[in-house]
């Protein structure tokens, strides 16, 4: 979409959510959107339905959940000063997170909102005249039926509603699920298949339906003690992967890293992400959230460093060594690591042009070097190059403790230090951002081609253990990221092999909680998790929501545990 869609926002006014009972907007007067045409309008009205992605996908939303409760991310109180937060990250990776956490309300609020969006949006389309109108109506339907998907991963239960006038009506287990199934099949034929990966798209139905067959046991009965994958789901898994593979829409990247670098909004196997391109006003904070505050990854750009946030656990670290051993998994494996500055391996190649600095990719390990920033400014070579050297804390008033990233991290004193864990820098830093740190135009992927083949995978292993053709859709993958030498090909498959291979592809792509409950993995052992409640599957429900719901008696429970 364009940048006017952005602009054209106040024709539909913002949303003032009090109370998950009334999910209405405020619709501004009308003669603010006077003189505008039909076409302006309609692109005016559907904006909003996507302009909450990007704050739902911040790192302290939809990440903390889906990635800081699972065995792929941890934050401590970091020094005993910073990310204490009341505890609120400690109580996430544990698994005793309560109604009162603001990272869960946060989320449920804007999800709440978008869903809102949407049902303004549905609303107001049919009465224009323009033909995007139709489109924009279908696409409307289909971020309805995406943000109730996601409601109903976190916190078991949707909220369905056409009539802004009229309270919520709320769905679970096998009616949520028949639901979204309904309205992802009544836009299919509607949607354009080629509008990009910022929008609804026959794509995303496919893609979103897949994904929903395959979770459909757990939706259906998130507490069992074992899920129940029917094999007509499965074969609707099957289906739908087919749809996108064959559409011939789509490919597998050969860089693994260029899909999360800015330009990454016309990479091909993006299927559906949130459009953070510059025109758009992106912020996307991913890049710089695990980072040492002694990394500088832009020269242009003395104040943005990193805020010594979230370490992957030992745990997770485990996984990649033991399936490469005896290779180090830098070697072994293009996905877990890219060096873009040489003085890590040669270190006489202390002076970086400017415009060739680049910080590396991946997961980082031990020893850091970067830009040195000595009173605000960065330090520079004879020659006017940007000076890299060796780094310590200086940020952190520490100038003698090298930011040397190390495996153990845990919530004690030594395992909380400013060093302590391996960091992840996925998404690429932004290069134009005016400023730098809190800004970005890397789309924020929500669904890719390599999910679709593993998620094909995973399907046939559930209905037929059929491992020949799960091992042949894994290592396709694999073989794909050619732009080095890519992975070994696996010699045998099995449900527990695709869910560490599913680690190893979509490590902090916010799916990992949503996986770990699938594959019977979330009430396990990890770092500081002993937790094995069955209820801490899905949320609480935000207290705020339960009080605003109170003036209707029974209307809205807590869910079980909390």
């Amino acid at each position: 979409m364009k940048k006017k869609l952005s602009i054209l926002v106040t024709t539909v006014g913002l949303m003032v959510l009090n109370s998950c009972t009334n999910l209405n907007e405020i619709v501004l007067d009308e003669a603010s959107a006077s003189g505008l045409s039909d076409k302006q309008a309609a692109e005016g009205i559907i904006s909003p339905v996507y302009a909450l992605l990007p704050n739902i996908f911040q790192h302290t939303n939809y990440f903390a959940l889906q990635e800081i409760s699972t065995d792929e991310a941890i934050l401590p109180y970091r020094g005993g000063t910073d990310w204490g937060d009341n505890g609120i990250y400690l109580a996430m990776h544990q698994h005793t997170h309560t109604s009162t956490d603001p990272n869960i309300r946060n989320t449920w609020n804007l999800i709440l909102q978008g869903m809102s969006r949407s049902i303004t949006a549905i609303n107001s389309l049919p009465t224009l005249n323009d033909p995007s109108a139709k489109t924009f109506l279908a696409e409307a339907r289909g971020m309805r039926a995406y943000y109730s998907m996601l409601t109903l991963d976190m916190f078991g239960l949707v909220f369905v509603k056409d009539d802004l006038g009229e309270n919520s009506k709320i769905i679970r287990g096998d009616e949520a699920v028949e639901y979204i199934k309904s309205e992802l099949l009544a836009i299919e034929p509607l949607v354009d298949p080629n509008v990009g990966p910022g929008r609804i798209s026959k794509g995303v139905v496919w893609g979103l339906l897949a994904r929903l067959y395959l979770n459909a046991a757990v939706y259906r009965d998130p507490y069992a003690a074992q899920f129940t994958f029917k094999p007509e789901d499965m074969d609707k898994v099957v289906e739908y992967s087919d749809k996108i593979i064959n559409s011939g829409v789509y490919q597998l990247s050969r860089d693994y890293f260029s899909l999360f670098n800015d330009d990454n909004h016309n990479n091909k196997e993006l299927i559906f992400a949130v459009d953070q391109r510059a025109d758009l006003n992106g912020h996307n904070r991913m890049a710089y959230f695990s980072l040492s505050g002694d990394q500088f990854p832009l020269p242009a750009y003395p104040n943005a460093n990193g805020t010594d946030g979230p370490g992957i656990t030992p745990d997770f670290y485990r996984t990649w060594v033991t399936a490469n051993a005896p290779k180090d998994p830098a070697v072994a494996d293009p996905r877990f690591y890219k060096q873009n500055l040489s003085i890590y391996s040669n270190p006489a190649d202390s002076c970086v042009a400017a415009e060739n600095f680049n910080i590396n990719r991946g997961i980082l390990r031990g020893q850091q070097y970067g830009l040195i920033r000595r009173n605000g400014v960065f330090l520079k070579c004879p020659d006017g190059k940007m000076k890299v050297g060796k780094l310590f804390h200086d940020t952190r008033n520490r100038p003698t403790q090298a930011v040397d990233f190390t495996e153990q991290i845990d919530f004690t004193v030594a395992g909380s230090n400013y060093n302590t864990g391996f960091r992840v820098e996925k998404y690429e830093f932004s290069k134009k951002s005016v400023s730098g740190r809190n800004f970005g135009e890397a789309d924020i992927i929500i669904l890719r081609l390599a999910d679709v083949y593993m998620m094909r995978a995973e399907a046939k292993l559930r209905k037929s253990n059929d491992a020949a053709s799960a091992l042949a859709d894994v290592n396709l993958v694999r073989a794909a990221r050619t732009a080095t030498t890519p992975a070994p090909a696996l010699t045998s498959m099995t449900l527990d092999l695709l869910f560490r291979e599913r680690g190893f592809e979509f490590y902090w792509e916010m799916l990992r909680r949503t996986d770990m409950i699938r594959f019977g993995k979330y009430e396990g052992t990890w770092t500081e998790k002993t937790n094995t409640d069955k209820n801490k599957r899905v949320f609480p429900i935000p207290q705020t929501a339960i009080d605003g719901a109170s003036n209707i008696p029974g209307y809205l429970k807590q869910n079980a545990g909390y």
